[in-house]
């Protein structure tokens, strides 16, 4: 890699660090915002603003996550991988994301055992978290289940919606596929499931690396996204 690549590398990583801080207080205002005016505005007015919230939280996550597979690419993401308890995890990426979710009526059931504990990065696997909030907060219609469990030596996330389910196409070969380009005609990049694909092969164990898969069903009937970490 040439030095002027590098160096484009480094400002655009400059630039994204910037349009996050500047992406996250906006986010803290419409959200003040849309606390004072719920009871003085009409339903179809507030659900307009909580929708823009919803998108400028999807904006700041995907910032993070370009920032993050930048430090990736780069080999200097300082990997912190310890052992943390796993509902404790889950119920504070919840309390994040409570607000929107409380806005456009969407419950979240957590069912995780009270004495499961493992070893990963938290911010992390707190991000892949939001990924998949965020997306099950897109399709689904008002439920959303976050599960984890330990089985066959292998910590399972899963963020499950009521929702249609993941189309036919995104499902072809049982997983993700980390290849996949930019979606003109639905404006996807495919950028969070990489990101979760990334942070999951990041976690190694005795030659065993995490994966990540999405499917349909589960408890809802909806879409599922997996992750499962070694």
């Amino acid at each position: 890699m040439s030095t002027e690549d590098i160096s484009f590398a480094d400002l655009m990583a400059s630039s994204i660090h910037d349009m996050k801080n500047s992406v996250n207080i906006q986010v803290h205002e419409l959200e003040s915002i849309a606390a004072q005016i719920k009871e003085k505005v009409d339903a179809a007015t507030f659900q307009s603003l909580v929708s823009v919230i919803a998108q400028a939280h999807r904006v700041d996550a995907n910032l993070i996550q370009l920032l993050s597979l930048y430090k990736f690419g780069k080999s200097i993401y300082p990997l912190d991988i310890t052992e943390h308890w796993v509902a404790e995890v889950i119920a504070e990426a919840v309390l994040q994301k409570s607000s929107v979710l409380a806005h456009k009526g969407i419950s979240v059931e957590v069912d995780c055992p009270e004495d499961c504990y493992w070893y990963f990065d938290r911010d992390l696997v707190t991000g892949v978290l939001f990924n998949a909030m965020n997306n099950a907060y897109n399709y689904t219609q008002d439920k959303i289940l976050i599960t984890a469990s330990i089985d066959a030596g292998l910590l399972t996330l899963s963020v499950q919606d009521n929702g249609r389910g993941y189309p036919a196409h995104m499902l072809q070969g049982h997983g993700v596929d980390d290849r996949k380009g930019v979606n003109f005609s639905s404006g996807s990049t495919g950028l969070g499931f990489y990101f979760s694909s990334q942070v999951a092969q990041l976690h190694r164990n005795q030659g065993q690396s995490g994966s990540l898969t999405i499917e349909n069903g589960g408890a809802y009937g909806g879409g599922c996204f997996i992750v499962r970490l070694p």
